[in-house]
């Protein structure tokens, strides 16, 4: 029949309600196959009534993130345009929760469901959804073990596939382009390693250790002592497991443990990296204290952490971030973050941006993920694949636009020799 309206431009209607727009940047296609939206444009499929009762109930990037996590929307093209695509809206950057929705987009929202028959109880969340609520209150050392589990222990044989042989789960350093993911992160472990004047016989901490490639590392080039320290047990297995196949057991000591918890002290050198991300800005002044009790005098602490570029960001427990990938964690801008790093006692050394590297990193780890899909999905679940190809896809966009950075800060504690005069001693 001439003009009859499919399901695909429903479906179009109420997307557009969600994004704020009435020019799509997507094309739809229906549970029963129709199409709308401009040629040419990444297809998104939107394969049960399930994802729109999920919008309707959750109309931002977190209902749309549960669509996809349970399989009920999918991509058929290329992630990075499909996600650009969703970018250029606006609306989800800034998570777009119910709240900024205007009446008339709600009313349109509401009655496409009604029209499509989505109407009914809010569905359950997917099961890689966290839920710390009833752990305690948050940044308590039970609920941030709890936080780290969610996102850590997930399957060492996942995370192998999506970061590589070098298991570092942190931004990288790249000559160009072309380097390559694992040239590129052992080029971020020798930076690092530079920065901190690690010598043999050096003693150093590396807090939120991950799999150990950075203790290992520092053992391994540069004859120091380390102990590194991680919540997650599957990490601590796998680390310890490669530090005695390296043959580093007594250089090397991984514990789990929370870095409140560190009383042996002083460390002549502190690392931190991606780490200080799960801290919580509350908490960011014990944190520094702590890392400051632990170092000798002239001792160096390095912290290597994303930030927020985009104005002054605040703990949202309702954006997609937050409840699957991150929970409870928390971004500080560069200069908050400076600002509670430096102290009479600690003075900031030198500060690099590395936020170009972590999109190519980011986008490094998606290429892993999808060459390896199938093997991805048996070691863990479906959903959690998807949860990781969503956020790190996003993420490197995001880093490219330049609303995320990822900085190092490198501080050196009074009591000690000087510092160099110039940066070239360790670049």
């Amino acid at each position: 029949m001439a003009g009859r309206r499919t399901v695909a431009d429903r479906l179009a209607e109420a997307l557009g309600a969600v994004l704020g727009t009435t020019e799509l940047p997507l094309r739809l296609r229906g549970w029963d196959g129709s199409m709308a939206g401009p040629d040419g444009a990444p297809v998104v499929a939107v394969r049960s009534r399930r994802a729109l009762r999920r919008m309707l109930w959750s109309p931002g990037q977190l209902g749309l993130g549960r669509a996809y996590v349970a399989g009920e929307i999918d991509m058929e093209d290329d992630v990075f345009a499909t996600f650009a695509a969703l970018r250029s809206a606006g609306r989800l950057v800034q998570d777009g929760p119910a709240s900024q929705l205007a009446w008339r987009e709600r009313r349109a929202l509401l009655g496409t469901a009604v029209r499509l028959g989505a109407i009914g109880p809010e569905p359950a969340p997917p099961a890689e959804e966290a839920d710390l609520g009833r752990i305690g209150r948050r940044h308590s050392r039970s609920r941030d073990a709890a936080a780290i589990s969610h996102h850590y222990d997930v399957g060492n044989d996942f995370y192998e596939l999506v970061l590589g042989p070098s298991m570092v789960y942190s931004c990288a350093v790249w000559a160009s382009p072309d380097t390559g993911l694992d040239a590129a992160q052992e080029a971020k472990l020798d930076l690092v390693c530079r920065k901190l004047g690690l010598a043999p016989g050096s003693r150093l901490l590396d807090v939120g250790c991950g799999w150990g490639s950075m203790a290992i590392h520092a053992a391994q080039h540069y004859g120091v002592t380390v102990v590194g320290i991680t919540l997650s047990e599957e990490q601590a297995r796998l680390a310890r497991k490669r530090v005695a196949g390296a043959g580093l057991t007594d250089k090397v000591e991984i514990r789990v443990q929370d870095y409140r918890a560190v009383d042996d002290g002083p460390f002549d050198a502190i690392s931190s990296i991606g780490m200080a991300e799960h801290v919580g800005r509350a908490q960011m002044p014990e944190y520094v204290a702590q890392l400051n009790r632990l170092l000798r005098p002239g001792g160096r602490l390095l912290n290597h952490a994303i930030s927020w570029n985009a104005g002054t960001s605040t703990w949202d427990p309702d954006t997609f971030i937050a409840r699957y990938v991150f929970p409870d964690g928390e971004l500080l801008g560069l200069g908050e973050m400076v600002g509670l790093l430096e102290s009479q006692d600690l003075e900031v050394l030198d500060v690099e941006a590395l936020r170009q590297h972590y999109a190519l990193t980011l986008r490094a780890w998606v290429e892993n993920l999808e060459a390896n899909w199938d093997a991805a999905v048996a070691a863990t679940s479906e959903g959690r694949a998807r949860v990781w190809r969503l956020y790190m896809a996003a993420s490197a966009l995001t880093f490219e636009a330049g609303d995320m950075g990822v900085n190092q800060v490198l501080l050196q504690k009074a009591g000690g020799e000087q510092p160099p005069l110039r940066r070239t001693a360790w670049t």
